[in-house]
């Protein structure tokens, strides 16, 4: 076996400046969480894996490994034609993981190597990025996070796209989680990432903007759909002046029914998070609302659901310090909150008088 290995702190520099990550987990593994950019080119199966695995307990080491050779033998020329195929754009060296920096990627990048790829193990394996990643969720400081937050369907998320676009440094937390964040949040989408997939999701955009003086995110609960935002992030969500965004009843039932396209397509999809608020809406509301759905009264469904139930869960939401921003009309809303934020970076960085 020829041995070449780079570190973890090295393999993220070189990651930075365009090499490529080569995850050779299962797809259950990788599907569970990785490294963010890295491809996945798996040595085994999933159920490969369970294979070995059994083996080596009831077998041993050597026969298992034996066992493994003779699975992965003929894939050898595959597996390194979709990896030629990948690194074309890429610089520096393909660097390869497994889950410890053990023997699925030392052969991979033995492979590799022999057949004239430039390529590196990393040590440790995904674990050690494991490590960094809840490590710097538990000890990072992070700059002034600045946060959108207003009524349902106020148009945070459409506000937040726009500065985006515009290059300011923000944080979309629902597109990560893929999740609107709501009851009906998951409605449409595809399933939301794992946890671990998840905090590495952020953790890869936060050290894109770590140069940046602010951070900017909407309003969020700790729980965005079944993922957990972490909790420190979270608590710095809430240190910092606020930007209250305000429209019209209309206007934010506009929006709502912009972010959910098809929705005739979903209309049963609805039917359970809507019979989920009996206990607090009671009986009646709740069957007026199946009413308006069944009869696919869409602006009226979503009109009702904000007066009886999302306006008065949310109103408890408005903070302390806060500055109040019209967001009708909406391009000149957005530029009143690009205002704002400027203002409020420019007062961080002034010293108190």
């Amino acid at each position: 076996m020829i041995q070449a290995t780079i570190e973890l702190e090295k393999a993220l520099q070189l990651r930075r400046e365009g090499a490529l990550l080569v995850d050779v987990r299962t797809p259950a593994e990788f599907a569970e969480a990785t490294i963010p950019g890295a491809i996945n080119v798996p040595i085994f199966s999933n159920e490969e894996r369970v294979e070995v695995g059994t083996l080596y307990k009831q077998r041993g080491k050597g026969r298992a490994r034996k066992f493994g050779i003779e699975l992965v033998a003929p894939k050898i020329p595959a597996l390194l034609e979709q990896v030629e195929e990948v690194r074309r754009g890429h610089r520096g060296p393909v660097i390869v993981f497994c889950w410890r920096g053990g023997m699925r990627s030392l052969a991979m990048t033995s492979f590799m190597n022999l057949a004239g790829i430039h390529a590196r193990q990393l040590i440790g394996g995904h674990k050690a990025f494991r490590t960094l990643v809840c490590s710097y969720f538990e000890k990072q400081q992070w700059p002034p996070i600045y946060v959108l937050r207003g009524l349902t369907g106020v148009g945070k998320t459409q506000v937040l796209h726009r500065l985006a676009e515009q290059g300011f440094p923000v944080i979309d937390l629902e597109g990560l989680a893929n999740h609107r964040g709501s009851a009906f949040g998951a409605l449409g989408l595809e399933p939301q990432p794992g946890q671990k997939r998840f905090e590495a999701l952020l953790w890869d955009r936060l050290q894109q903007l770590e140069s940046s003086a602010y951070l900017v995110t909407e309003g969020e609960s700790l729980h965005i759909g079944r993922l957990l935002v972490p909790k420190r992030f979270h608590q710095a969500m809430q240190e910092q002046t606020s930007l209250w965004l305000k429209a019209s009843l209309n206007f934010r039932t506009r929006i709502i029914l912009e972010d959910y396209p098809a929705i005739d397509r979903l209309r049963e999809q609805f039917e359970q998070p809507i019979c989920a608020l009996k206990e607090r809406l009671g009986n009646k509301v709740i069957k007026q609302l199946l009413d308006l759905l069944h009869a696919g009264e869409w602006e009226e469904l979503v009109y009702e659901l904000m007066v009886h139930y999302y306006d008065p869960l949310y109103m408890h939401t408005l903070p302390e310090k806060r500055i109040e921003i019209e967001l009708e009309p909406f391009d000149a809303g957005v530029k009143r909150v690009a205002r704002s934020l400027a203002e409020l970076a420019e007062q961080e960085i002034l010293p108190s008088p």
